[in-house]
């Protein structure tokens, strides 16, 4: 799901850049306040899966790939703040010790996978775990996958509108919103099930170690 460097046009990256770092400003806020000797550890470890799982490719039809994000994980147990901060730094050091992703795309995967993906999953949660919390844990999960994917392939999808040349050529990533959609969303239905599965794994295996879910 990871946008590389060089399909985003700078009339998308540099505001989005803005717009993250006032993100990431919002996250940081407190931040030592939210860490102690308990929090950082776990936090640590489930930034760490959460990084491996972004490695592991599933191909996708068309000659591309997707992948688990793990930030609902993050989100469930920690926040949807600190999951931001968290899936920021993964996708930071994915970028630049594996290519995945890239730094002029940074700001849109940071805030389409770790900002959006977190708030989604702790969104449904909440809406859902008075009925059932294995439910509520699997949808929330689920849902962050399609909400991140969904902001991604709206941001390519719109990249032939934002820049092309003069005589309609896409200057970036090429193919527009009927193409994008459909290619992004329908695959990630199938690897968010697997997400959905991980997810409630990892959260029985919190809850039986009692850590303080957010």
């Amino acid at each position: 799901m990871h946008i590389p460097d060089g399909f985003l046009s700078p009339q998308t990256y540099l505001p989005a850049y803005g717009v993250a770092a006032a993100a990431w400003y919002w996250a940081a806020r407190g931040l030592r306040q939210s860490l102690d000797e308990q929090t950082v550890p776990k936090l640590a470890a489930m930034t760490a899966l959460a990084y491996g799982l972004g490695l592991i490719m599933v191909p996708i039809p068309g000659g591309t790939s997707g992948h688990a994000l793990g930030v609902a994980m993050l989100a469930l147990l920690f926040g949807p703040r600190l999951a931001f901060l968290s899936y920021s730094l993964v996708l930071l050091l994915q970028s630049l010790l594996f290519g995945a992703g890239g730094i002029t795309a940074l700001p849109v995967n940071a805030l389409a996978m770790g900002l959006l993906g977190a708030w989604s999953a702790v969104g449904v949660y909440r809406v859902l775990h008075n009925v059932s919390d294995a439910l509520a844990v699997a949808a929330a999960a689920w849902l962050s996958v399609m909400v991140s994917g969904l902001a991604v392939a709206l941001v390519l999808g719109a990249q032939p509108l934002v820049a092309h040349g003069a005589d309609g050529t896409p200057l970036f990533f090429p193919f527009g919103f009927s193409i994008v959609l459909p290619a992004v969303l329908l695959p990630h239905a199938l690897i968010g099930v697997g997400e959905a599965l991980l997810t409630l794994f990892v959260w029985r295996f919190a809850r039986k170690r009692n850590w303080c879910p957010a």
